[in-house]
């Protein structure tokens, strides 16, 4: 899927539509909580020691119109990531600033992901299907399973176990494994007002295509309905040809897009 010039996406944002923008970058950073959140005017500052996601490691302006000092601010916010061991990266919406954008196209600094944010409204939702799973308790073995599906770098399991006790939300951890234990898919919703979230979507690798995603996908919005939320969003990469498809069949629509970026001498961030 080809990636449209940036600053570009932004203009496409008519300013209507900014407060759905803002409403869902706000839930996204209680759901998926950074250690450490700093705001410089309206930019701010994400950075977690214990894990190197980008989403958890990143500056996300927040204003179209907040530009001020960007030198000074970026030189500044940069030293605070090398004291993190992390390379600088903004994550830009629409709510950035188009001028931003083109200072950093001028100054090369590289897209590496782009990610879409997308919705459904659970009444619209076909849902007869979905099996009613009561959330897993034990977030040890959700971890583990999901090591084992090659889902979470073991490495970082002590730093998911930390986000995990930070989601500022009612959560519901899916599992499901088959007969002799072997996991098969694995889901994380966050409900958050009338939102769930979707995040963590894991399948294994070797059990895919047999439905595993869709079914914990529904499970995981039949609780959300349950919770009381009545319409639900999720975030992923314009390259996940096959998380797309499922999402779009599910019901789900596009809403904007963000991409990550940093200079061009600095390797790809994680998730």
């Amino acid at each position: 899927m080809g990636v449209a010039n940036p600053v570009e996406r932004i203009t496409t944002i008519p300013p209507s539509g900014l407060p759905l923008v803002r409403q869902l970058e706000a839930i996204g950073a209680r759901s998926w909580p950074a250690n450490s959140t700093r705001f410089d005017g309206a930019w701010a500052t994400r950075l977690t020691a214990s894990h190197p996601s980008k989403r958890l490691n990143c500056v996300t302006p927040l204003d179209r119109v907040d530009l001020g000092d960007t030198d000074k601010r970026m030189a500044m916010i940069e030293r605070r990531f090398e004291s993190f061991g992390r390379p600088l990266t903004f994550r830009l919406s629409p709510l950035a600033s188009p001028e931003l954008e083109q200072r950093l196209d001028a100054e090369g600094w590289r897209i590496f992901d782009t990610t879409d944010v997308m919705m459904m409204n659970l009444a619209q939702a076909d849902l007869s299907a979905a099996m009613p799973q009561v959330p897993l308790a034990d977030g040890g073995k959700w971890i583990d399973q999901s090591i084992a599906m090659g889902g979470i770098d073991r490495a970082t399991k002590p730093g998911v176990a930390e986000l995990l006790a930070r989601i500022r939300g009612q959560y519901g951890l899916f599992l499901t494994e088959g007969a002799d234990g072997t996991p098969l898919a694995a889901a994380l919703a966050v409900r958050l007002g009338a939102l769930v979230g979707i995040f963590q979507m894991l399948s294994n690798p070797a059990a895919r295509r047999a439905g595993h995603a869709r079914q914990i996908l529904r499970s995981a919005l039949l609780w959300g309905q349950q919770m009381g939320a009545s319409r639900a969003w999720l975030q992923v990469t314009v390259e996940n040809d096959a998380a797309q498809a499922l999402y779009r069949s599910a019901g789900f629509h596009p809403v904007y897009r963000y991409d990550y970026r940093q200079k061009p001498d600095v390797g790809n961030g994680h998730d």
